[in-house]
């Protein structure tokens, strides 16, 4: 068994019931964090604990990379078992984004406005009312689930997926609102196209939106 391993579970009572973890690999640990997920990520990284090399935030979880041979310290033990994580305010980024909705780019948008019983406008509005928060990355480089969708708009995944999505596709699915950086397939509800660079190796980082950021939506 790895030292790191060996060390964690000599204090694994330490943790807080409220706080399961478990080991993924030999340097990770995924830590459930249902709806603290964003405060204890930015609390990890505001830390800046030698050990952690990297933080990923997932939908109520936090996956926290230790470096090789690293074992968790004290301070990584305290932040994992806290009830709430430490009081952070770090600077959020607020992305406000053009989208033009319905018509091609956008072909599900009548039938959730007649789901919620709105008009196309008045689901438009609805849906650029609310700045939303970006949870975590995955699917694709640079794809973010945005949560704050309003609830009268959320639409479960499609029961047959497409094989092809435009990239900047903006769509609905589950809770979430999310943007497909890259063409490919999706099984989300279609609401508008963005033009939008959401990722691009160049830069520093490569995503566009960061877990913490918030993104409100333009119509045009």
């Amino acid at each position: 068994m790895p030292s790191a391993h060996k060390e964690l579970n000599l204090v694994s009572r330490a943790l807080a019931p409220a706080t399961p973890w478990r080991w993924i690999t030999e340097r990770g640990l995924r830590v459930e964090t249902g709806t603290t997920t964003l405060a204890r990520y930015h609390a990890v990284l505001a830390a800046g604990l030698v050990e952690v090399e990297s933080v990923i935030p997932a939908d109520g979880s936090l996956l926290i990379v230790l470096h090789p041979g690293a074992a968790p310290s004290a301070a990584l033990q305290a932040l994992l078992s806290a009830e709430l994580p430490p009081p952070v305010t770090p600077q959020r980024s607020v992305h406000a984004i053009p989208v033009v909705y319905g018509g091609a780019v956008g072909e599900d948008l009548a039938a959730i406005a007649e789901a919620a019983g709105l008009s196309v406008a008045a689901a438009i509005a609805l849906h650029c009312s609310v700045e939303y928060d970006v949870m975590f990355l995955g699917f694709q480089p640079g794809f973010a689930y945005l949560h704050g969708t309003p609830a009268v708009l959320q639409q479960p995944r499609l029961a047959r997926p497409r094989t092809q999505v435009g990239a900047g596709s903006l769509a609905l699915g589950g809770g979430y609102t999310g943007i497909y950086p890259a063409a490919g397939p999706g099984g989300w509800h279609l609401v508008g196209r963005v033009e939008v660079s959401l990722f691009d190796p160049r830069r520093d980082p490569p995503a566009l939106l960061q877990p913490g950021d918030r993104v409100r939506f333009v119509p045009q």
